[in-house]
């Protein structure tokens, strides 16, 4: 016999298509709960020709807030009534509030990746040059963010043409005095553009699966005094062993994982995450050598 929530419970929770997959229900309601917090985190699986009434629904039936995830994120922008500025430059929203009926949009995919680059690679992106790979919904939310800190260059490649370029233009467009660049995957020279590169980012979904054997990139011309990020949080990315192979630092996405969901737990909750007890809850699941 199922438990019957208590009254009160606000729920939360991820919408995507589809969401099985994901860790943040371990991570956030064990977080709730060292707070004390009256709060529920639920997976929802919701086809993109859904997802109108999919969002109708948290209003009506008061949900405190959802993260929004593949394939929804830019979609689910039309049925919202406010979005955060950071989210509307990025053009996509993976967190909204409901406050008293009025859905507001959140972006917090840049400020995870930020604070886990900071935290966990002791590394600024501020004067450095940044290779982003991938242009996607990832990609759009780390450029907008690293380009709010001041870096050197940003070089931005995709494999499908014309992605990179489009993410190139609009965040010129954004940040006028910036340095934005594209390159065309096929032209890419990729030995000089490795040697002059100090952040690389992987914001595409090569890694994830363990059928991926080879890393995003050839990184044997990148710098050792370099640093390597892969969004992947599931496994350790050939990118990843590659890197480390060759002593350059670096780090998979989980902990980036862990940021954004702290930023969505204080908008959400307006307290700030207990990082630890999310980092705890993770540990269970997938073990030490991700952390």
């Amino acid at each position: 016999m199922k438990r019957k929530r208590e009254i009160g419970t606000r729920i939360v929770g991820l919408m995507g298509y589809p969401v099985e997959h994901s860790l943040s229900p371990i991570m956030h309601n064990l977080a709730f709960k060292s707070l004390g917090l009256p709060f529920s985190y639920h997976l929802f699986s919701v086809k993109p020709s859904d997802l109108k009434k999919a969002i109708d629904a948290v209003r009506i039936l008061g949900f405190a807030g959802l993260n929004i995830t593949i394939p929804h994120k830019v979609e689910v922008m039309k049925y919202l009534d406010s979005i955060e500025r950071s989210a509307h430059i990025i053009g996509a929203v993976n967190t909204i509030s409901n406050c008293n009926g009025k859905l507001i949009g959140y972006n917090t995919d840049g400020d995870g990746f930020l604070l886990s680059l900071l935290e966990e690679l002791k590394c600024s992106p501020r004067g450095k040059n940044c290779l982003l790979v991938g242009a996607g919904g990832a990609g759009m939310a780390i450029g907008v963010k690293i380009l709010e800190k001041n870096i050197e260059r940003l070089t931005i490649v995709d494999k499908i043409d014309g992605k990179a370029k489009r993410l190139a233009d609009n965040l010129k467009r954004h940040f006028p005095l910036s340095s934005v660049e594209n390159i065309l995957w096929k032209r890419m020279r990729l030995n000089s553009l490795l040697k002059e590169t100090d952040i690389l980012i992987n914001a595409t979904p090569c890694g994830m699966n363990i059928k991926d054997t080879k890393p995003v990139l050839d990184i044997s011309s990148l710098r050792k005094d370099s640093f390597v990020f892969d969004v992947i949080y599931n496994r350790t990315t050939p990118l990843i062993k590659m890197a480390r192979k060759r002593g350059i630092k670096a780090k998979g996405g989980i902990g980036m994982l862990i940021h954004q969901g702290a930023c969505a737990f204080k908008i959400w909750t307006g307290r700030d995450a207990p990082i630890d007890v999310m980092k705890k809850a993770l540990k269970h699941v997938i073990g030490d050598s991700h952390l």
